[in-house]
Order: C-alpha cells, then sequence, then structure tokens
C-alpha cells in the first residue's frame, strides 16, 4: 500500500520505519532534515512537501505536535492532493473537538478519516508495540485496523470521531495522578526508614498495585528498568504529559466534570517542567516530591 506518513519526530520516526519494514511503500516528509534521513535509512522514501506525500497516496498518517497542525496540513495538504476515498488516520494527541471536526472536514472532501492516538512512549514506537484507541465510523476503523497492526500491538475502537482522543487523555490523566502518587508514595516510604525494593516487593503484590509502580518505578534500581536507571532520560517527556494533562482538563471544563486529582497533577506538572530545563521524564518528579 502507498502511505504518506507526515511528522517523524520521535514517535513517527519508529512508526513509519514499522510500515516501511511491513512492506508498505511509505512516502515521509517531515521539517526536520535529520528526520527525514532516518526515514529513508529505515526504507522509506523523501517527499519534498508534504502535498507530495499525500499525492497519490491510499492512506496518510499524521503525527503531529497539536490540533492546529494536523487541522492546516489537511486543509492546506492533504484536502487538496488525496484521491477521493483516501484513508486518513491521524496518531497525534489533539483536542477532542478538533479531531471531530477534522474528521468532519474529511468527510466532506470525500475523505474517511479516524483519530488514532497511541499510548506506549517511544520505545514502544520504535518497536511496534504501541496501543491505538481509535475513533471513527467502522467503515473506517475496517480500513485503518490493518495498518495500525503494523505499528501496534493492540487496536482498539473507542467509539465515534473523536473518541480515541477522549480515550487517550482520559488515560494519560490517570496516570500522571497515579505517578504523583505513587512518587509521593515511595518518598514518604524512604522518610520512614523502609527500603524502596523491599516496599516495591509488598506493594506491588498488595492493593496498591498501578502500572507507575511495577511497570515504570520513578526510582533507580527498583523493580525494572526504567528511565529512572538511565538518569530520566528518554521515555515520556514531563512536557508532553503535562500537554495531555492541559487536554485533559480542557476537555473536563467542556462537559463539566469534576477531576480534583488530574487538576492537583497538572499543577505539578506545570511547576516542575517551568523548574527543569533538561527535558526528562515525567517520572522524574519524584525528586521535587523527595524535597
Amino acid at each position: 500500500m502507498k502511505i504518506a506518513f507526515i511528522g517523524l519526530g520521535n514517535m513517527g520516526g519508529g512508526m513509519a520505519a514499522n510500515l516501511a519494514k511491513a512492506g508498505h511503500e511509505v512516502r515521509a516528509f517531515d521539517l526536520s532534515e535529520e528526520a527525514l534521513v532516518r526515514a529513508v535509512e529505515a526504507g522509506c522514501s523523501r517527499a519534498a512537501s508534504a502535498a507530495e506525500a499525500v499525492t497519490g497516496a491510499e492512506a496518510v498518517v499524521t503525527m503531529l505536535p497539536a490540533g492546529k497542525h494536523v487541522a492546516a496540513v489537511y486543509q492546506d495538504a492533504v484536502f487538496p492532493h488525496a484521491d477521493d476515498g483516501t484513508l486518513l488516520l491521524d496518531c497525534s494527541t489533539i483536542d477532542v473537538a478538533t479531531a471531530r471536526s477534522n474528521i468532519e472536514a474529511a468527510a466532506n472532501a470525500g475523505l474517511v478519516a479516524v483519530d488514532a492516538p497511541v499510548s506506549g512512549g517511544i520505545a514502544a514506537a520504535n518497536a511496534g508495540t504501541l496501543t491505538f484507541m481509535v475513533g471513527g465510523s467502522d467503515a473506517g476503523f475496517a480500513r485503518a485496523e490493518p495498518i495500525l497492526a503494523k505499528m501496534g500491538k493492540a487496536v482498539i475502537h473507542a467509539g465515534d470521531a473523536g473518541a480515541g482522543q477522549a480515550a487517550k487523555i482520559c488515560n494519560n490523566m490517570l496516570l500522571g495522578a497515579s505517578m504523583v502518587a505513587t512518587c509521593e508514595t515511595l518518598a514518604l516510604a524512604q522518610k520512614l526508614g523502609l527500603d524502596p525494593q523491599k516496599f516495591f516487593d509488598i506493594a506491588s503484590v498488595s492493593s496498591g498495585q498501578c502500572w507507575s509502580l511495577t511497570s515504570y518505578a520513578p526510582l533507580p534500581g527498583v523493580g525494572p528498568v526504567t528511565p529512572a536507571d538511565n538518569d530520566y532520560k528518554g521515555g515520556f517527556a514531563a512536557a508532553l504529559m503535562l500537554k495531555d494533562l492541559r487536554l485533559a482538563m480542557e476537555a473536563a471544563a467542556s462537559v463539566d466534570a469534576d477531576v480534583p486529582m488530574g487538576s492537583k497533577a497538572r499543577e505539578l506538572y506545570e511547576a516542575f517542567v517551568e523548574a527543569d530545563k533538561d527535558g526528562r521524564d515525567f517520572s522524574a518528579i519524584i525528586q521535587t516530591l523527595q524535597g
């Protein structure tokens, strides 16, 4: 299949490479020359522009920073140059309202679009083990699923347009709040004189067990290897967690939902990101909570 891939950052680069590895003809575009070189080395062909990548493609995958970027690429490059019936898969994490409006605009342009944000981080993008949460019609999902499956371990139809984004921001609000709780709990355990590994051994098989502890422990040398064992480099940047928490707060306000834990997590990550100049993993917030 001829696939245009627009947006080759930390996540998109690995995703495009996996599509090429699966045998698809991937024409890639990014504003970064370095990212384009990596994509070509991974088996993609390079396009001089987003419009060139889209022309003649059977499917278009976008992985961009924010809703405004996706909307602009759709309006300026995709809608004018895509063939009728082309499938659009937006894997960016954006606000629900923009996701819905993009899918509606695509339908009006004679195209089929789904929102398909991901969970799993850079390592999963490179390994092809992402989880995709997909919003859109049944027909759109049926067409998107085989493509997404080449980049992930799970592809789940969350519901109609925008449901993928809704699932993503709810999931990451839970992750952000649970990571803060995990960090403050480990900090307390240390101050009470508990050995962190011993506490991990207990909590990981007790009622306090959660993914932030057992799969992503925020202390070096505790549990499985995580970014904490690499000076909090790699993984999921705190700035991206803050982005998702802000999207969650925006969504909550739009439906008058009470989210005190999510709101507090957003507040704590805002302060952490403002103070942290190294772009570290979101689990590094434990250093703030340790005092």
